[in-house]
């Protein structure tokens, strides 16, 4: 299986390269993971609607380069379905058992996603109704998914 994190903007601090490497180290066993990182844009303090709607635009023209019409797009959104970790697990191995070798993953920027690359995604998923940073989201993210292989693998993982 083929895992794509298609997300917004660098990862700035050292901890979260850090914590993301782990993952990519541990997720190697299962996987084939694959992190693309598209530019964000700056956001002024207190920017109106519309301009945040056209900087959500410009980050998905960015994103919709990387979309593969033959993979399973998920994109990460407040108001997707949650999963426990078992459930989710249980999604990305039934995703496999339909013949689909490689999943995206979609983490907008610190707007959010636009409404054209919602639509693009066969479903979504929510870890919370709170808000995280989106450099955060990429390391709870890898967490799941190396947990979901684990659980998939019947090894042990911490509850």
């Amino acid at each position: 299986m083929k895992i794509t994190l298609i997300t917004v903007g660098k990862i700035k601090e050292k901890f979260y390269r850090d914590a993301i490497a782990e993952y990519e180290k541990r997720l190697s066993r299962y996987c084939k993971l694959e992190i693309i990182q598209v530019a964000d844009e700056k956001t002024p303090d207190k920017a109106g609607d519309a301009l945040e709607e056209a900087i959500r635009h410009k980050e998905a023209e960015r994103i919709r380069k990387y979309i593969r019409e033959d993979a399973c797009v998920i994109s990460l959104e407040i108001q997707g379905q949650m999963y426990n970790s078992e459930q989710f697990a249980q999604e990305i191995e039934r995703i496999a058992s339909k013949g689909c070798s490689h999943i995206q993953f979609i983490i907008g920027g610190s707007l959010g996603l636009h409404r054209e690359i919602c639509k693009k995604a066969d479903f979504t998923v929510s870890f919370s109704k709170m808000t995280f940073p989106h450099q955060l989201m990429r390391v709870i993210l890898l967490e799941q998914i190396y947990r979901a292989y684990r659980i998939i693998n019947g090894a042990p993982y911490h509850k």
